[in-house]
């Protein structure tokens, strides 16, 4: 027997009662588990299927044939209270739509891991756009992000900070954004809808052009409505 600890991505149901779990866990990275009988009506744990959910998961000896794993126990590592705001959990399947897609190929990551509870842990005091600079720091984990310099705007497709303008610069407002996220400094959460719409969009279009297949997600229409 073996044990993960992971943060819930995404699941797919299998046949009647079977599902199967897409993790980032602790251990090894992205993994994905088949967990049978959870749909079973007398099954009350199909209640940890919600997003992000911290699970740790028994599972039979690890097949070297296969990536998927059989848990033969599934359980919360912390009872989470259930949050009514709406920001809450639109910020929540936002943001792990968007790992289930960015982390698919990714390994063991402590940084990544320990990244991610300080993303929940902020978004639990009611930082409902924490996910702002949860994005970009990810990007630093990767060594993705684009360098700080004395230059004022973001070149979103070559990463880097230039003075002078193109179709792929974003303006110098939010590119003082970026520089402070990047340098771990605190942003006016306080400033108007239209920043913030341009700040999350130029993160999105950075991932674009730097991940190839990136989609958008599908959330981001919600998302964009609950915060317009």
């Amino acid at each position: 027997m073996n044990k993960y600890t992971g943060f819930l991505l995404s699941y797919l149901k299998y046949g009647d009662n079977d599902a199967v779990l897409h993790c980032y866990t602790k251990e090894s990275g992205f993994q994905s588990f088949f967990v049978k009988g959870i749909y079973s009506s007398k099954n009350k744990k199909k209640a940890f299927l919600s997003p992000m959910n911290e699970l740790s998961f028994t599972v039979l000896n690890h097949n070297s044939h296969s990536d998927l794993l059989r848990a033969t126990k599934i359980e919360m590592v912390e009872v989470e209270s259930y949050f009514q705001d709406v920001r809450y959990n639109t910020v929540i399947f936002f943001v792990s739509e968007f790992l289930n897609q960015i982390l698919k190929n990714e390994g063991k990551n402590d940084s990544m891991y320990i990244e991610i509870l300080k993303f929940k842990d902020n978004l639990k005091k009611s930082n409902f756009y924490a996910h702002y600079f949860f994005l970009i720091e990810i990007l630093e984990i990767l060594g993705l992000a684009p360098l700080i310099s004395e230059n004022k705007f973001l070149n979103l497709e070559k990463g880097v900070f230039q003075d002078d303008i193109s179709p792929e610069i974003i303006n110098e407002e939010v590119s003082i954004l970026w520089k402070k996220i990047l340098d771990d400094k605190a942003i006016d959460l306080e400033m108007n809808k239209l920043t913030k719409k341009k700040l999350l969009d130029s993160i999105l279009l950075y991932y674009n052009y730097h991940f190839p297949d990136f989609r958008y997600p599908k959330s981001l229409e919600i998302i964009n409505q609950i915060f317009e």
